[in-house]
């Protein structure tokens, strides 16, 4: 029979959703903080001419470009304050993690509780700071060199002011993206820097949608590859709500208890999902990706305009070795997804505090030896599951990237893209319904006091 609990969550429906103030007033923030960050997309760097960076985003249409402007809700190919996005974030978070997992210093601070990972969550900002101010650097070259053999110029008036205030501003659109994203966090609904760059890549969603259509309807896509493309992404829309709900659930036993019913063996699972790791490792690895290709990518432009020479000539064929769909980019990108989903799913679940928690209260698994035999037992099932949602993850992320590159698709066509916004669509609409959940318990628990007063 249900329990309460299970019978409530199962008649769980939105029509009390105008009684939860509280989870309007958070969907309310999150809303607004979202339109904040689309209104700072469409702010301009100073000192920038929006005929010549018009060009600029269609000369390096199809590359990485193309890739990183998705994620930044078009924010790049207009060369806003916040081109940059919460990837510096990103990748600063991810040196820090590596660094707190190779380094006994760093160990140490992590094992400090809540001030541990307030320090860990500082040094993530200082280093959001520097790599932002590098990236931010090159792409200020980068314009400056863009048309400057046709004699036009993107930039104004080309300098070092101009490089100094461009980067001084990347910089704080950068880090105002990551403070709003913490109070999104806190005070709205879902995870901020996820909903941030899902946002980024829906509001690109539309002009993907009117090329697409526009392509069949001019006769430059061939329908029948036009309705192979939409069967290919609702499939897979549809494999990765299937992957993200599966589950390997082990049995945990605990002694034998005295009951109403007589003497009884409590029984319950471990749930441990396939994808532990959810959209990390993607971004993870195309953020690594990005920051030199962004960078490469500006200094080609400077480097297309110079005089030649061997740094020249390396970051060119850099550009061309690492565009989307080359093998070379692929077979990095799927390597990082492979690394990290391995990596992260070692942060989150740790066999060895999870063997420990349930030796200390009583629970084993049929079969296994408490401790160390439950340890390399979770470790075996975890490493195998990995295994799987690492191989989901790759093939999610790289089919896109090769249908793009060998069906000559004149857009940008991403399984990352696709991941993160069912992911984060997902994970939000659970915390809605937990919040709902939460409402309902409280006015059960009102109306029980209430006839608890009645009664005396």
């Amino acid at each position: 029979m249900a329990s309460a609990a299970d019978q409530m969550a199962t008649s769980l429906n939105l029509s009390k959703f105008g009684k939860a103030t509280e989870l309007k007033k958070r969907l309310w923030f999150t809303l607004g903080a979202l339109i904040i960050f689309r209104m700072l997309s469409y702010v301009p760097l100073p000192g920038i001419d929006p005929t010549q960076l018009n060009l600029l985003a269609q000369q390096t249409q199809g590359g990485v470009m193309d890739f990183f402007n998705t994620f930044s809700g078009g924010a790049l190919e207009r060369m806003s304050i916040i081109a940059l996005g919460v990837m510096p974030y990103i990748t600063a978070s991810i040196v820090v993690q590596l660094a707190s997992s190779l380094s006994p210093t760093l160990a140490a601070i992590k094992k400090e509780g809540e001030s541990g990972r307030k320090k860990l969550n500082q040094y993530t900002r200082y280093g959001t700071v520097g790599l932002t101010a590098v990236q931010g650097y090159f792409i200020a070259v980068g314009l400056e060199a863009f048309g400057a053999t046709q004699g036009a110029q993107a930039v104004v008036e080309p300098g070092m002011l101009f490089r100094i205030s461009a980067v001084i501003s990347l910089i704080g659109g950068t880090m105002f993206l990551m403070w709003l994203g913490e109070q999104i966090t806190s005070r709205g609904i879902g995870n901020g820097i996820s909903l941030i760059i899902m946002a980024g890549i829906v509001a690109h969603l539309p002009t993907t949608l009117v090329q697409l259509f526009e392509g069949g309807r001019t006769g430059t896509m061939d329908p029948v590859r036009l309705v192979a493309i939409m069967v290919a992404v609702i499939g897979l829309i549809l494999l990765i709500c299937f992957m993200e709900r599966a589950q390997r659930r082990i049995l945990i036993q605990y002694p034998k208890r005295q009951t109403a019913r007589g003497v009884q063996a409590e029984r319950s699972h471990l749930p441990l999902k396939i994808n532990t790791a959810g959209v990390i490792p993607p971004i993870f690895a195309s953020s690594l990706l990005l920051m030199p290709l962004t960078v490469s990518q500006f200094a080609g432009q400077s480097a297309a305009s110079g005089e030649g020479g061997f740094m020249n000539d390396f970051v060119i064929g850099l550009n061309q070795y690492l565009t989307h769909g080359s093998p070379v980019y692929m077979l990095l990108y799927g390597l990082g997804i492979v690394f990290f989903s391995f990596f992260y799913t070692s942060v989150v679940f740790n066999p060895e505090e999870t063997a420990d928690n349930l030796k200390r209260y009583g629970g084993f698994i049929p079969g296994i030896r408490p401790g160390k035999s439950t340890e390399t037992y979770f470790d075996y099932v975890l490493t195998r599951i990995t295994v799987i949602g690492a191989a989901y993850l790759t093939f999610i992320c790289l089919v896109p990237e090769y249908l793009v590159s060998a069906l000559s698709i004149p857009f940008y066509l991403g399984g990352t893209s696709l991941l993160i916004v069912v992911n984060v669509t997902m994970d939000t609409v659970t915390q809605i319904q937990s919040h709902l959940l939460a409402h309902q318990y409280g006015d059960l628990i009102k109306k029980a006091k209430l006839k608890g007063g009645r009664a005396r």
